[in-house]
């Protein structure tokens, strides 16, 4: 078995935490602040999580050139708009179905990545990915295409979008170090925290200082989104430093597995045969991409 699959495991089930948590304090504290949240304690957690790394496996200290800074801030900037877009989502529909239609990132990053990134899939991966579509197209559109929300759908294609590029600019960002596993994608992890970070924390210091305030009266939740994105940062990065984007992300899906037990417990939103048929499908589209 190929180590990006327990990587990308634990990286779905992490973030379908962190999407709990992020659901709950948007009902409290506005889009910036939640998204903010994400990435606050993870910048001191990802610095531990790297000096841990040198400390158990000593190894060179990497050369940070502009075109690595510039995927970086690409990268940063695209999960901002897309963790954003998603908390939209969270109140536009119900939470499985916000995180369902966020999820058509694996079918944009398979064709991005053929097209623009030389990460071609063979037929098997394809059917895998395509499968995982359809999967969360049943489990996001409860009722007739008509009556879906155009808002709803421009939302979540637009996170799906974002979260797609983010991918495929950290993969190519941790490419770009000539480091062995998982150093790489470990530094790759501080740099796109970090900068998102101080992206926020200035945006919201100069136009909403009083979002900061209400995320400092929330310590307990702020700290456990926070945990709970680096937790899955670490799964996603690692698991995309060793695999392709596409492959990852299909088998991410499991997420919503994970998403939808949440929901059903945590949040008391009833589980429908949609549901049930399109996990299904999800496990289908996963093996294929694990056979693949």
């Amino acid at each position: 078995m190929g180590l990006w699959i327990p990587f990308t495991l634990m990286a779905a089930f992490m973030q379908s935490w962190r999407n709990a948590f992020q659901n709950r304090l948007s009902k409290e504290v506005n889009t910036a602040g939640v998204t903010l949240a994400r990435f606050l304690w993870a910048s001191p957690l990802a610095v531990l999580y790297l000096v841990l790394l040198y400390h158990f496996k000593p190894v060179a200290m990497p050369h940070f050139d502009a075109p690595f800074v510039l995927t970086i801030l690409a990268a940063s900037v695209s999960q901002i708009f897309a963790t954003a877009l998603m908390v939209m989502l969270f109140r536009l529909r119900n939470y499985a179905i916000g995180v369902g239609l966020a999820k058509s990132e694996a079918v944009i990053a398979a064709a991005l990545g053929a097209v623009f990134f030389s990460a071609p899939l063979t037929a098997l991966a394809w059917a895998g990915v395509i499968i995982g579509a359809v999967a969360v197209w049943l489990m996001s559109n409860t009722g007739p295409v008509r009556e879906l929300p155009l808002k709803t759908v421009v939302t979540g294609l637009g996170s799906g979008l974002c979260f797609a590029l983010t991918t495929l600019w950290v993969r190519e960002a941790a490419l770009m170090l000539d480091l062995t596993f998982p150093h790489s994608a470990a530094w790759v992890l501080l740099w796109v925290i970090s900068t998102q970070t101080l992206i926020m924390l200035v945006w919201l210091l100069v136009r909403d200082p009083a979002t900061l305030r209400a995320l400092w009266s929330r310590p307990r939740l702020v700290m456990l989104t926070s945990l709970f994105s680096f937790l899955g940062s670490v799964g996603w990065f690692t698991a995309m430093s060793l695999e392709t984007v596409a492959m990852v992300k299909t088998l991410g899906q499991v997420e919503v597995l994970f998403t939808l037990a949440i929901s059903a417990r945590w949040f008391k939103e009833r589980l429908g045969l949609r549901d049930f048929l399109g996990l299904a499908f999800i496990v289908v589209g996963a093996v294929c991409v694990i056979v693949a």
